[in-house]
């Protein structure tokens, strides 16, 4: 935080003002009141995250990465890590865009996790169920001259809606979205709060890409190809779907949240033990490792398909996920 001088009714009165962030976005308020904000974000949370993703470079080689844990029920964001970051103390005039918050900030086609949604949307509307059946699946689709295809070349030809979810099938996905048609898929994404830009704490809050629907995009869509959002706005979304269809405001900034608080659902309140349910699913048959804490979302969402990533957080966030409940 800094000075600045105004000039009111020919006086001159300094103020301190912040630079960024979330001190500079309630900058008005804070100047005001004389008690602090407090924050939901757990420093201890964010040190264990922040040490994983800096392993998880040494691996991977990668030039950024991006990590979220928050409440499901009420939006508090215990940590988010974006890095690489950089020492507040020693600020600069950074250009790099590497520095960007790819939490908040960064616009991403995040590829299978929406796929997820294609499924919670047709359930909500009572299109499908689990077990619906989808027969004679082609190996591939031409869409506009370019063609999609199975990641997996022996997929089955026959898939049930898990068994869709659980293999990864595009194709699966597509036939889902089909039946569902472009306008309730549509509204399902922005009732969830993907497709517009996020009402956030601090001012670096990315907009997810325009562009114009149709039958190509309907099928790219379902398997999270040529759509666009930010890692919070996943976050908020898979929230809504597993903690029962309420809506959530994802936020930083401590409230007295109490369950007897009015809650305004906008999903089917079985969407999220189908989900549940399949979730289960996929980790029995990829032997991926959820933290068990109904309350919690974690990570980068964990991604089902090709690329699917095992951290090995898990122990070292028992006891704090417990103290959390």
């Amino acid at each position: 935080m800094f000075k600045v001088q105004y000039i009111i009714k020919d006086k001159w009165l300094t103020v301190p003002t912040s630079l960024s962030g979330i001190e500079k976005f309630f900058n008005y308020e804070l100047r005001k009141r004389a008690e602090p904000l407090k924050l939901t974000i757990d420093t201890d949370i964010q040190f264990l995250i922040r040490e994983e993703l800096l392993k998880a470079k040494k691996i991977f080689k990668n030039i950024g990465s991006a990590a979220i844990l928050m409440n499901v029920n009420n939006g508090d964001i215990f940590s988010l890590i974006s890095l690489p970051d950089f020492d507040l103390n020693k600020r600069a005039d950074i250009q790099d865009l590497n520095y960007t918050n790819k939490v908040t900030k960064g616009v991403y086609e995040l590829g299978s996790v929406f796929k997820t949604f294609t499924l919670a949307a047709a359930f909500d509307e009572g299109i499908i169920e689990p077990d619906t059946e989808f027969k004679n699946l082609e190996k591939k689709l031409i869409c506009a001259g370019h063609s999609i295809e199975e990641y997996d070349k022996k997929m089955p030809s026959k898939l049930t809606a898990e068994q869709i979810l659980v293999r990864s099938s595009n194709i699966g996905s597509i036939k889902i979205a089909q039946r569902l048609g472009m306008e309730k898929f549509k509204l399902f994404l922005e009732k969830i709060g993907i497709l517009n830009k996020i009402e956030f704490d601090i001012e670096e809050v990315g907009q997810p890409l325009d562009f114009i629907w149709g039958k190509c995009k309907l099928a790219t869509s379902s398997f999270g190809h040529g759509i666009t959002t930010t890692p919070l706005q996943l976050a908020k979304a898979y929230s809504i779907i597993v903690n029962g269809g309420y809506d959530i405001k994802p936020t930083l900034i401590k409230k007295n949240f109490k369950k007897s608080d009015q809650r305004n659902r906008i999903l089917k309140e079985d969407i999220s033990a189908i989900q549940n349910k399949l979730k289960s699913e996929v980790r029995k048959k990829t032997k991926i490792n959820f933290i068990e804490d109904k309350n919690i979302i974690s990570g980068f969402i964990i991604k089902l398909g090709s690329t699917m990533v095992d951290f090995s957080m898990k122990s070292k966030l028992d006891k704090i996920t417990n103290s959390l409940k």
